[in-house]
């Protein structure tokens, strides 16, 4: 998805990718195949770029090592990114910075979390501090025997125990701001996201029926993330909307999930938002361009060919705008979206939600 932006500026556009499948390199014409994981192959291809991104966290120390040493500038940089790595760091920081967060505290060993258990009740959540996204490598305990069973669970490499509060929420929220090494930054609509089964389903844009003062916090606090620890590039907050403010949960230093709909629902995409950052150019706007966007994500089901919906879904609907990635679909796997911008909520909720069900098999007419 940064592909089309990059080919309006004019930026040579290259790709590490592990294989000629993976959906990155089937549309990016200079492609170069090797593993993420091996250090050798990562710093010679970041010895061939000027600029050096990445679209997910999920990297190596060895290699956000090599990365750090490579010589070439490295955005978002790898001392920045260990937050959005490791939740334990991200927890340590955040607190460090007076920001808001859920009750937490490291485990160590069972004791350690039954004695945050009789701090905050159960039930309360164990994490993996590396390695979970998508509601895996999370847990919610509501005993000692249920502590006992996960911290038998194997760890990812390098990740520690986590134990959070089971935060009361009215909604999930989540505050994008992009900023480049200039100290420049900009701002997106803080959006509400839905989610199933622990996988965002779906989010709108702007979140409906927001207290303005609460929507302003939001984006404040996504600022000062970005500069306190100085994030290059889109940044995204996820964040718990309670009855006393905002708290943080999650942070993804990078284009994400939540800001899909500025694709078409922005005057500057968080796609070339990123790119124009890392480049320290001049940031573009993050205005809407309409009053809602509504964008959900076509999560994998009983249809294997993607394609084959397209007939049905573009003649129901003209206006809607399609997203298929190019991955193979399996079971909830995140392999498309889809986007629709206009003044009335309710009906574009409901065109997004026919046309993802009609993708995934769920409706057949």
């Amino acid at each position: 998805m940064s592909v089309a932006p990059a080919t309006s500026l004019g930026v040579r556009f290259t790709v590490l990718a592990n294989n000629a499948e993976e959906p990155a390199a089937q549309v990016v014409a200079e492609t170069v195949l090797g593993s993420k994981d091996d250090p050798h192959t990562v710093l010679e291809f970041a010895r061939s770029c000027d600029v050096v991104t990445f679209d997910h966290e999920l990297l190596t120390p060895e290699v956000m090592e090599v990365l750090r040493n490579c010589g070439k500038p490295v955005y978002p940089s790898p001392q920045a990114v260990i937050y959005a790595q490791d939740k334990l760091e991200m927890r340590r920081a955040l607190t460090d910075l007076g920001i808001p967060c859920p009750r937490w505290a490291q485990v160590d060993c069972a004791e350690d979390a039954i004695n945050f258990a009789a701090e905050v009740g159960y039930p309360f959540i164990l994490k993996t501090s590396r390695g979970g996204y998508d509601g895996k490598g999370v847990w919610f305990v509501h005993s000692k025997a249920e502590i006992a069973a996960v911290l038998e669970k194997k760890l990812p490499s390098g990740s520690q125990w986590l134990a959070e509060e089971k935060v009361e929420f009215v909604r999930e929220l989540a505050a994008q701001v992009a900023r480049s090494p200039s100290d420049q930054c900009v701002a997106y609509p803080v959006v509400h996201t839905i989610q199933r089964n622990g996988i965002c389903f779906e989010v709108v844009s702007p979140a409906p029926d927001l207290d303005p003062g609460v929507a302003a916090r939001a984006q404040e606090i996504a600022l000062q993330i970005a500069r306190e620890l100085d994030v290059v590039g889109m940044l995204a907050v996820e964040l718990f909307d309670t009855d006393n403010g905002v708290l943080v949960n999650e942070l993804a230093m990078r284009p994400h999930n939540s800001g899909h709909w500025s694709i078409e629902g922005s005057t500057t995409s968080q796609f070339e938002n990123h790119l124009r950052a890392i480049l320290d150019l001049p940031l573009g706007s993050p205005r809407a361009l309409a009053q809602w966007s509504v964008m959900g994500n076509i999560l994998g089901g009983n249809v294997p060919d993607l394609y084959s919906a397209y007939r049905h879904v573009f003649a129901r609907d003209p206006e809607l705008h399609s997203h298929l990635y190019g991955k193979t679909v399996k079971p909830g796997r995140k392999v498309g979206h889809v986007t629709a911008v206009g003044s009335d909520l309710r009906e574009l909720r409901s065109r997004v939600e026919h046309a993802v069900a009609y993708f995934t098999g769920e409706i057949n007419e």
